[in-house]
């Protein structure tokens, strides 16, 4: 008996990622996943630089598989995240970051756990092995914000900010999403575990970059977050 086929949607978030966006395609498209038919979905964001460009003379840009999609504003990674979404056909559904520091290579990892049943969300975690390239300040905030959640919401996460979040898509049928910057983060981990979803971590590999670097996370998307997790618990999810 011929199995059905799975149907992977990776929705990449893009702001202002010239140098970057190009090779992270590439990168997704090399990924080999048999028995799973992949579509990747470029929900750019109100670009100013050069990243339109970019996509537009991409090789890739006529593969089918791909689909651009664009804001003509810059509204946040949250709201570039739910256009995305409107678009996707995939069953399992997998963000992936526009720049180099998450290496699609991790996608068979990060996959596992719901192909076998096990799991209905999987996040890649970036503080279950060590890394030495990540900042005393980077797991410091990362440890608040995560401690922060366990805490709300009686989970035993180490990584609840990291940008490869992996779900089936009929969670979405309990999760209403309005986050429109970096809330996203926060925002969809707490309306999961009010649903009542585990969320198992597998280790990924993280190529950290500074703030010179393109970089674009801030101080203030901590107090954000903070703000976020506090409020979906208060108002349960509402």
């Amino acid at each position: 008996m011929v199995q059905p086929t799975t149907r992977l949607s990776v929705i990449v978030p893009v702001y202002n990622e010239e140098q970057t966006i190009g090779a992270v395609i590439e990168r997704i498209r090399a990924v080999e996943l048999p028995g799973i038919d992949k579509e990747i979905i470029v929900a750019n964001d109100g670009s100013s630089d050069g990243t339109q460009l970019v996509i537009e003379r991409g090789a890739w840009r006529s593969d089918p598989r791909v689909l651009v999609l664009e804001n003509a504003i810059n509204l946040g990674k949250g709201a570039a995240i739910r256009l995305g979404l409107k678009y996707a056909t995939g069953d399992i559904i997998l963000t992936q970051d526009a720049d180099l520091e998450l290496d699609p290579k991790e996608y068979s990892k990060l996959l596992a756990p719901i192909l076998s049943g096990r799991a209905m969300v999987v996040y890649g975690s970036r503080f279950l092995e060590p890394n030495p390239a990540i900042s005393v300040r980077t797991r410091f905030n990362n440890r608040m914000l995560t401690s922060m959640t366990n805490l709300l919401y009686w989970s035993r996460l180490t990584d609840m900010e990291t940008g490869y979040k992996v779900f089936r898509r009929e969670v979405l049928a309990k999760v209403r999403l309005r986050a429109v910057g970096f809330d996203f983060e926060p925002e969809i981990t707490a309306k999961l575990l009010l649903a009542g979803y585990r969320i198992e971590e597998v280790p990924i590999a993280y190529s950290p970059r500074r703030l010179d670097e393109g970089k674009k996370i801030r101080w203030v998307d901590g107090l954000d977050a903070a703000y976020i997790l506090l409020k979906c618990r208060l108002t349960r999810g509402s």
